[in-house]
C-alpha cells in the first residue's frame, strides 16, 4: 500500500492525539469521516499503524532518571539478554545495533540507587556503558514523509 499525502496528513493527526475522531480528522484534511475511516482502517490492515498508545510520562510518576545505557554482551550470553530484557519494567526501549556494543537501551530509574541495582543486573551479561539523559532534544515514535 502506498501513502499519499492524504494519508500522511490523517496519519500526522493520529500521530498528534490518537483519540481524535474522525469527523475532526476530516475536518482538518478535508474529506469526509467515513472516508478517513475507510482509510485508517486500510492503514491498519496494511500494518503502517501498528498499534494506539498511552504516553504517560515517567516524571510525572516518579522515575526522575533517564539513561541511555549500552551492553555489550559476553560471548553466549546475547540470546539470554535478548530474553531477559523483556522483563524489565525499567527498559522502555531497546536494541540490537551493529558496533562494538551488541544492545542499547533507554531506560528509566527512579534514582542513582536504582541506577547502580539496575546495572547490576545487566553487569552478568555483559559490560556496560551509562550516560545519563539530561533532556529530549527530539523525541518522535513515528515516522514523517520525506521531502
Amino acid at each position: 500500500m502506498s501513502i499519499d499525502s492524504l494519508n500522511w496528513q490523517i496519519l500526522k493527526c493520529l500521530q498528534e492525539n490518537a483519540r481524535i475522531t474522525n469527523a475532526e480528522i476530516g475536518r482538518r484534511v478535508g474529506v469526509s469521516s467515513p472516508a478517513v475511516a475507510e482509510r485508517i482502517k486500510k492503514m491498519e490492515d496494511a500494518e503502517i499503524i501498528q498499534s494506539y498508545k498511552t504516553l504517560i510520562s515517567p516524571f510525572q510518576t516518579g522515575y526522575q532518571l533517564k539513561a541511555i545505557i549500552t551492553l555489550r554482551a559476553f560471548m553466549g550470553m546475547l540470546k539470554p539478554f535478548l530474553e531477559k530484557v523483556k522483563t524489565y519494567d525499567e527498559v522502555i526501549n531497546c536494541y540490537r545495533i551493529t558496533g562494538n556494543e551488541n544492545i542499547v537501551m533507554e531506560v528509566v530509574l527512579k534514582n542513582q540507587q536504582h541506577l547502580e541495582k539496575f546495572i547490576d543486573q545487566l553487569i552478568v551479561y555483559g559490560e556496560t556503558k551509562t550516560q545519563i539523559v539530561l533532556s529530549d532534544v527530539v523525541s518522535h515514535n513515528s515516522v514523517k514523509p520525506l521531502k
